[in-house]
This record gives C-alpha cells, structure tokens and sequence, in this order.
C-alpha cells in the first residue's frame, strides 16, 4: 500500500475547478488512490465529464457546479459536502485563471475575476471548510495552488503573479494558524512548474485585452513542448501531501532555482530585470 493509499483512501476530498487542468488532474488521482471526489467546477457540463470518467475507471466521483468567486458559493459547498458526507479528508483550491495584458489595459470585470477566483476563491474556500474539518476532527488536508510565479515576476502576467505570491503568502500564514491552534490540519503549498495543462488556451482569454491571444499561443506552445505530464505532475503533488509537506511542487529543481534567484534579488535589493527568456515571449 503507497502511503498516499493508507493516508487518503476510503476519505472524501473536494476539489475545485477540477473541470480542467491540474484540478482534473488532481481529481484522477485522488480517486485512483480510493477517495471519493466530489468534482468542482464553474462549467457543470466539465464538472460531470470528468465525475463521469472517473466513474467509469471504477472510481467515486460525483459533480457540482461551483463558482469560487462567490464565497456564499463556497459556504453552500461545504454546508452541502459535510451534511452528505460528514467528513472532509482533502480539499484542494485549485481554481485560477491566468489573466495577460498591461495592468492598465485589462478591463476591470477581468481584474476582478482574477483575483477574485485565484485569492478569494483560496481564501473564502478555507474559511468555510475549516470550522466543519475542525469539529469533524481527525487528520484533514488542505492544499492550495501557488505557482513557480510565486517566487518572481512576469510583465503582463501581473495579475495572475501577484495573486499567487498573495496565495504563497496565505498558506504560510495559515499552517502556522494550525500549528496555534494545535489542529490536526495539514496545509501545503501546491507550486507547479510547467505542467501540460489548458490555462493558456486562447478560448480562456476572454475579456482580455487584444493582442493577449500572441503571448498565450507562445505560453501554450512552450508548455506543451517542455511541460511535464500532467498526471505525473499530479501524482508528485498527492503523494507529497500524504507526506506531510509544506512545499508540494512537480519540479524541485525549477522551485529550487526560482526561490534562489528571488532571495539574492531581495539580499541585493536589485532593481526589477527581465531575463531574457521571458523577454522572448513578450
């Protein structure tokens, strides 16, 4: 039995924007390893497809449609997950968007969806599960997605970068709210690298300014040439979660590099550079 079998199976875990990308691939995998995952996403038809596949593997899936930029959504989400199902052994924040274009140019609907889905969605997500994972007692998980962008910077990425050096942030504050609290609940940081996954499709920049369509071909096409795959990206981050880490990513060198290059920009207190790989894609 692998230890993420004797951690999580037979447990329920809920998993956002599990439609797509790394949610989805989260979803697969905890099934695989004997949860029952209640699927998530904004898109019911997305939410149900991926429930449906894991369903028809042999594993417990059902779907619901959340928006996590609502947090009464995400009250109704736990209210009704924890009065079906009584426990919560995972949840996993995953929803985002990525949002391109000038901050002066992005349209303020699309300013707000962004860190509205990627801050509040993380934040309000944990605010409503938490009290019922308290009171459920026994050991619980919660696992919420930073980025590699945690750790630097990326002009006309602003937006998408500064919600998740905002979402690093609040994970380190809330494993230590746990440890003061002597609760049973483990958080972690989930820090991909470049995973294989649909966030820089074109039909997913709606609302953004024209000529964002450029930087997100020239994204897409480096991740799904260098990208890993992923379902091993995913079974990375499970099993370092059954291992009781704080820092889950899917490429250690990659995290490793770019907290180092963050720390010696901040101990020489540099002005801000554009390397010139990302400057190839702009």
């Amino acid at each position: 039995m692998s230890i993420e079998e004797e951690k999580f199976s037979g447990g329920v875990a809920v998993v956002t924007g599990a439609g797509a990308g790394i949610g989805m691939g989260f979803a697969r995998r905890l099934a695989a390893v004997g949860m029952t995952v209640v699927v998530t996403d904004v898109s019911g038809e997305r939410a149900e497809k991926v429930a449906a596949e894991i369903r028809d593997s042999g594993g417990k899936a059902e779907a619901m449609v959340v928006d996590v930029s609502q947090p009464a959504e995400l009250d109704r989400l736990a209210k009704t997950v924890f009065e079906k199902h009584g426990a919560v052994r995972v949840l996993v924040n995953n929803a985002g968007i990525e949002t391109i274009g000038y901050t002066w140019e992005i349209p303020v609907e699309r300013w707000e969806a962004t860190l509205n889905i990627n801050i509040h969605g993380i934040v309000h997500g944990c605010r409503a599960f938490v009290p019922y994972m308290l009171k459920q007692g026994g050991e619980a998980w919660i696992a919420n997605l930073a980025s590699i962008g945690s750790f630097g910077t990326m002009p006309t990425q602003t937006s998408y970068i500064m919600s998740k050096h905002a979402v690093q942030a609040f994970s380190e504050c809330l494993y230590l709210e746990m440890e003061l609290a002597e609760a049973p609940i483990h958080v972690c940081s989930v820090i991909p690298g470049m995973l294989k996954t649909s966030i820089f499709d074109v039909d997913a920049g709606k609302g953004e300014p024209e000529g964002s369509d450029r930087h997100r071909k020239a994204m897409r096409d480096m991740m799904q040439a260098y990208g890993m795959d992923l379902d091993e990206g995913c079974a990375e981050f499970v099993r370092k979660m059954a291992e009781n880490r704080f820092w889950v990513d899917s490429q250690p060198d990659m995290t490793r590099e770019a907290v180092e290059r963050r720390i010696q920009y901040m101990q020489n207190q540099e002005r801000p550079e554009l390397a010139e790989q990302a400057r190839a894609l702009l």
